[in-house]
């Protein structure tokens, strides 16, 4: 059943907090026009798929490397051409210790080992999960030759190296509480000597998707808005913890003062989206996948049980569900409590925050759901519109949330 009122959920999440609010979500809904349909209808599978292929055209997107940097500035050049305001880069320093080998275990890379306890017994999986099957997430892969197409395996030829990183961010100004913001991540770096199309571009996609939408000059939002496209996630999400470290401290501060200028918002919330586009269902026993999107595929929406503002999380994972009920148009929603190994972590005790992903991140990612997780088959020629279309629908639950909360009108 769709939800009778997405306004009178954020009101749960103590977002709206007036009566007014309250009478306006009680009152008989005016259907003949709501301006946050109009927004989610115009998303588009084309624009969703042109822009994760202008991501790809720069191959695995490894930080520490040309091709990540070029990324970042064709990033930036993107979102100053949808008109996106307060356009800037977060630059910060990544000095590792010397890898064991090209690639890196990333996020985990090497993945779990297989559980002792026999088929179909539970393990220990990634953010408190747990996986019932014997089969774990592939390692990362970092063999060169395993990419078959030369022209790719030239553009990830160059090694990643020390020193200091970029990523870029933008804003949309709220016109009447410009004090205070949602944050819309994803994370464009990848690994693995394919495209990074699902792991990262994918997620990257949406966030720049809702900056162009939300950047039409049509479009006001009574909140603001972060759009961010983090780097080094792959290497221990180094992207999103400088922002957080960097920009933390700013939250609310008026500067010049009495300019009514607000560089950095009061965080209300951080929404991240990763890995969006392959749910084909549980591997077989002999470790194949379907090769096809399942009819019953979903998105699932993450909260941490464990954060600070666990019940906050919860209660905007829920309000994300129900914008899904209302505005996606193939796909559903799930809510589960293990948010993790995501750009989302850094911000879990600082404010609610939420992950959009294609499957759970430990109990199902971690027992092998995705095929091209940090592999060479990562490329854009891998998926079809079925693919690219869960994605989409990812984008629509979030454009739907998010104009919600942020009060997104449209001028006649």
């Amino acid at each position: 059943m769709r939800s009778t009122s997405l306004l009178a959920a954020a009101c749960g999440l103590l977002i709206c907090g007036t009566a007014n609010a309250q009478n306006n979500a009680a009152a008989t809904q005016d259907t003949a026009y709501d301006p946050v349909g109009v927004l989610v209808s115009r998303l588009d599978l084309e624009k969703y798929k042109s822009t994760i292929k202008g991501l790809a055209q720069f191959g695995d997107r490894r930080q520490g490397t040309k091709r990540n940097r070029d990324a970042v500035d064709w990033i930036e050049a993107q979102l100053k051409s949808y008109g996106c305001q307060n356009v800037e880069r977060i630059t910060y320093e990544y000095n590792p210790a010397p890898p064991a080998g090209r690639g890196g275990a990333g996020r985990g890379g090497r993945g779990n080992a297989p559980s002792p306890n026999g088929r179909g017994r539970p393990g220990n999986g990634p953010g408190g999960s747990r996986i019932f099957s014997d089969m774990r997430e592939r390692g990362v892969n970092n063999d060169s030759l395993a990419q078959p197409d030369p022209a790719i395996r030239a553009i990830n030829m160059e090694p990643t190296t020390p020193g200091q990183r970029q990523e870029v961010i933008c804003m949309k100004i709220g016109t009447k509480y410009p004090n205070e913001m949602y944050i819309l991540g994803g994370h464009m770096d990848g690994i693995g000597w394919g495209q990074a199309v699902n792991d990262d571009a994918s997620g990257s996609a949406i966030v720049m998707e809702l900056a162009r939408i939300f950047s039409m000059p049509d479009v006001q939002t009574e909140r603001s808005i972060r759009f961010a496209l983090w780097n080094n996630e792959e290497t221990g999400l180094n992207g999103a913890r400088a922002y957080a470290e960097q920009r933390g401290p700013m939250q609310g501060k008026e500067s010049p003062a009495g300019s009514g200028k607000y560089p950095e918002p009061k965080w209300l919330g951080m929404i991240q989206h990763d890995m969006m586009m392959v749910d084909h269902g549980p591997p077989t026993a002999d470790g194949k996948l379907a090769p096809e999107q399942r009819p019953e595929a979903d998105i699932n929406i993450e909260f941490a049980i464990t954060s600070k503002f666990a019940d906050d999380a919860m209660k905007m994972a829920f309000f994300w569900r129900a914008a899904n009920e209302k505005y996606a148009t193939h796909y559903p929603a799930a809510v589960g409590p293990h948010m993790t190994n995501t750009d989302s972590d850094p911000f879990k005790d600082l404010v609610p925050a939420i992950s959009l992903r294609e499957n759970e991140r430990g109990a199902q990612i971690g027992a092998g759901w995705d095929p091209q997780w940090h592999q060479p088959t990562d490329l854009y020629a891998t998926y079809n519109d079925d693919d690219f279309r869960l994605g989409l629908n990812a984008a629509q639950t979030t454009l739907g949330a998010i104009a919600e909360l942020a009060g997104a009108t449209m001028g006649k």
